[in-house]
């Protein structure tokens, strides 16, 4: 059969616009498993996606499975025939199930024996009698987190389905999935184009849907076209606008016809800080905000619409109207808020709880205060600044401001805290704490601001794990995974010497009788230092590498940081793989010595060369590396123990460690002790692949 292009079109009410990429890209993907599974060959898979509609496009499909022939193995011809050479029940019934006689069976001799064997012909099944089937798999397996019902069907889906429509070619194959029937037809845009039309033929789909129902079903076009629309609509309003992608990628959901648009608001509401007009904007409205060449946000704003209209200033119109009142909101309540203080606010942080067991706001507050203080002390920061950010640092949450755009916690912390005269290390503090929010954010960018998010973060890691209630599986209620990851990026990237045991100890203490977990300190550390194997995992750090030094379990992050890259850079000397397999070695022969092993070796019971050589540079190794270790130069350490490779070898090959003499033994077992105590002050190399 000639191969032929695919068409599966399913037309729904609107889908979730966040989720429109993913479902888009797992229809294609799970279809395409089907077609690799059945052995159906194609050149190519598209996804198209639009509020209304997933489709999915298979090029070049072949138009049958092919041919083959399957080798069916039956019982052993032992227990084929019995004693006087006639068919046995297995035999008779292997064979009924094939559709041949014992006697047509062939026979198969191997090492192991003799066995029955039938080589069936199997022809491949048409591309059309399978298709339904694998479409029906495919949406089954979509990601669809809660699926419903509609009308007086049992059936559920993402979203009301109203068409379906799978052609191969031209042919239309007959479906009934998700309780609609296959058919040609495809609905168009809802106010523009024809709204419904036939589809003739499978490769007529983009086409005829963006001529015929104005609408343009690939996802990447339209947004696309989205994003130029709206660089060059910013370029004429003489700004910069908010790309944002996460945004974009909405608004391409939102839209079957993108027509992007300009407006405006009033100058006079520039006096609101910029973060919650942008919050209102592209949070409640999906506008892209406008910004002058110095980052300063324009009286100006970009949308998208749905329609082409004959009178587009009525939409502009309409929109500004919309906004409108949601920018008169942050006006008024960032006036409001200006009336009273943010210290005032903290008696208010009584009333909000924390956490039933770890008490109220005010209370973590007042932690994060004193940790913040004892932070900044370590790390050379104003304790003053640092220890009065924490106080003031959850007050603006009770703002309202904040009470209506959540969004703009911290931001509006540091804007009131400036208008109250607070220190800007402090304003700066409040809107900083947060960070980083999530992978590859920004830092705080002072070290008072690190104090306080360093405090913050700890605090909550503490308080958790401190009554019992760690992550788990993917339930995270507090972002304990985040607030980890984030703790430690702060500590390495900023080069802070800081010991993560003594900062849970601090934290710990500062809890009181609230925390009851008597392991919180240990559980905390192990926690944190597993966030470290995913971390170097995705900078793309072996795991081998990761493990041999967790396996040391450093309690400094920065120098944690610095013992792996310094492990990664060993492992690509000639010398790491030898040496890896002789650390692992003296680690199993230390490992079964039950008894005290000498903590010094006796250069009186040296006997062979091998060992005497060895002996001697561990000991002038063991001198000249020790301000390396103290300085945390693990490259440089690592560098020099490679130079050990020969005589190690030499050792293991012309010295029996095992000697029948007991001083003898047990001073070359001190020798290895102290050859591995060597490399363990960096890492255990013997777990390096």
């Amino acid at each position: 059969m000639a191969e032929q292009n695919f068409l599966v079109e399913i037309g729904t009410e609107e889908l979730p616009p966040k989720a429109l990429r993913n479902l888009g890209q797992a229809f294609a993907d799970n279809l395409q498993n089907e077609l690799n599974s059945a052995d159906l060959a194609f050149d190519a898979i598209r996804w198209f996606a639009a509020p209304r509609r997933l489709a999915v496009q298979v090029t070049s499909l072949a138009g049958a499975q092919p041919d083959k022939q399957v080798e069916k193995r039956g019982p052993a011809v032992q227990a084929a025939f019995d004693a006087d050479g006639n068919p046995t029940k297995a035999a008779l019934g292997w064979a009924r199930g094939n559709g041949i006689s014992v006697e047509q069976a062939g026979r198969l001799k191997t090492d192991k024996g003799e066995w029955l064997v039938h080589v069936a012909d199997i022809k491949g099944q048409p591309a059309a009698e399978l298709l339904p089937a694998m479409v029906e798999q495919a949406l089954s397996k979509l990601p669809i987190p809660k699926a419903m019902r509609w009308g007086d069907k049992s059936i559920q889906f993402i979203r009301p389905v109203h068409t379906l429509t799978l052609l191969l070619g031209e042919e239309l194959l007959p479906a009934t999935i998700l309780g609609i029937s296959s058919d040609r037809t495809i609905r168009g845009h809802r106010f523009m184009g024809e709204q419904e039309f036939q589809l003739d033929h499978a490769d007529h789909y983009l086409e005829q849907l963006e001529h015929r129902g104005k609408v343009l079903a690939d996802f990447e076009r339209r947004k696309a076209i989205i994003e130029a629309g709206v660089k060059d609509a910013a370029a004429v309003a003489g700004g910069i606008a908010d790309l944002e992608d996460e945004l974009l990628e909405e608004v391409t959901s939102l839209v079957e016809w993108p027509v992007v648009l300009t407006a405006s608001f009033e100058e006079e509401f520039l006096k609101v800080p910029a973060e919650a007009l942008v919050y209102t904007m592209k949070g409640d409205q999906k506008y892209f905000p406008v910004y002058d060449t110095n980052g300063k946000l324009l009286p100006k704003f970009i949308f998208v619409t749905n329609i082409e209209s004959k009178d587009p200033d009525q939409i502009v119109q309409g929109n500004e109207k919309v906004v409108r009142p949601r920018l008169a909101d942050a006006e008024f309540f960032f006036n409001t808020d200006r009336k009273t203080t943010l210290a005032s606010r903290l008696e208010m942080l009584d009333n909000v709880l924390f956490q039933q067991q770890l008490g109220t706001v005010k209370e973590k507050s007042e932690r994060i205060s004193a940790l913040a203080s004892y932070v900044a002390a370590a790390i050379g920061a104003e304790q003053a600044h640092a220890e009065r950010a924490g106080l003031l640092s959850k007050c603006d949450l009770v703002t309202n401001m904040v009470f209506e755009f959540t969004d703009t916690q911290g931001v509006m912390g540091m804007h009131y805290a400036r208008h109250d005269g607070e220190p800007e290390a402090v304003a700066l503090a409040l809107k900083e704490q947060y960070q980083p929010r999530f992978a590859g954010d920004d830092l705080p960018g002072q070290d008072v601001s690190a104090a306080v998010a360093l405090a913050d973060k700890l605090d909550t890691l503490v308080g958790i794990f401190g009554i019992g209630q760690a992550p788990k599986g993917d339930k995270d209620p507090f972002a304990l995974r985040r607030a980890a990851l984030g703790a430690l990026r702060i500590i390495v990237e900023k080069g802070y010497q800081l010991d993560l045991l003594m900062l849970i100890d601090q934290a710990r203490a500062l809890y009181g009788s609230k925390v009851s977990n008597q392991n919180v300190a240990d559980d905390v550390l192990e926690f944190m230092l597993g966030r470290f194997r995913s971390w170097y995992q995705d900078l793309g750090y072996g795991v081998d590498v990761i493990q041999a030094v967790l396996a040391r379990r450093p309690t400094r992050p920065a120098d944690f940081d610095a013992r792996v890259k310094a492990v990664s850079a060993f492992r690509e000397l000639d010398a790491a793989i030898a040496l890896a397999a002789a650390n692992k070695r003296v680690g199993n022969i230390l490992s079964k010595f039950d008894g005290e092993i000498p903590a010094e070796v006796n250069a009186g019971l040296l006997q062979d060369d091998a060992e005497k050589v060895l002996a001697a540079q561990v000991a002038e190794l063991t001198e000249r590396l020790a301000p390396l270790f103290a300085g945390g130069d693990y490259s440089k350490a690592l560098a020099e123990l490679a130079s050990l490779r020969e005589s190690v070898d030499a050792f293991f090959d012309q010295v029996m460690v095992m000697a029948d003499d007991d001083a003898v033994r047990l001073n070359r077992l001190a020798l290895l002790n102290q050859l591995r105590n060597l490399f363990l002050r960096v890492a255990d190399i013997s777990l390096l692949q």
